[in-house]
């Protein structure tokens, strides 16, 4: 029965842990020269904007999602019209979910593998990703 107390006190510090890491990412939102801020629409029509590590690859601008919160994704899955905020300037792009079982999301997950402590920091949240593609508004 010790045991047993020990490994669910080591479960709940784990799941502790988690909790305070993946909110601190979500209260202050680092941004830097290799993020974007993504703007997604609720059912209202309110705009939200999350700070997200911005991923190229062979010229193509693609997010990950790689936390537990993720509102900002299931946002843009439902409205694919999002603004993305780059260094350049604010954009009108199409937010196209890229399928997990496929070539597209293996080349891009391989290319920009996440380190393993940031994935026990994150308690291993599937990891999808979305391409944006720059849209002109007329």
């Amino acid at each position: 029965m010790k045991i047993m107390k020990r490994i669910a006190i080591a479960v709940a510090v784990y799941v502790a842990i988690v909790i305070g890491f993946e909110s601190l990412i979500g209260v202050f939102q680092p941004a830097n020269q290799t993020t974007l801020v993504i703007t997604t629409l609720d059912e209202e029509g309110a705009e939200h904007d999350r700070v997200l590590a911005r991923i190229n690859r062979a010229g193509q601008l693609y997010v990950a999602v790689n936390h537990w919160p993720r509102a900002w994704y299931g946002r843009a899955l439902e409205n694919p019209n999002v603004k993305v905020t780059l260094e350049e300037g604010r954009g009108n792009y199409t937010a196209v979910p890229v399928p997990a079982v496929g070539e597209e999301h293996i080349r891009v997950d391989a290319d920009n593998a996440l380190p393993f402590a940031f994935r026990v920091l994150t308690g291993f949240p599937p990891r999808y990703f979305l391409r944006l593609e720059s849209r002109s508004e007329s």
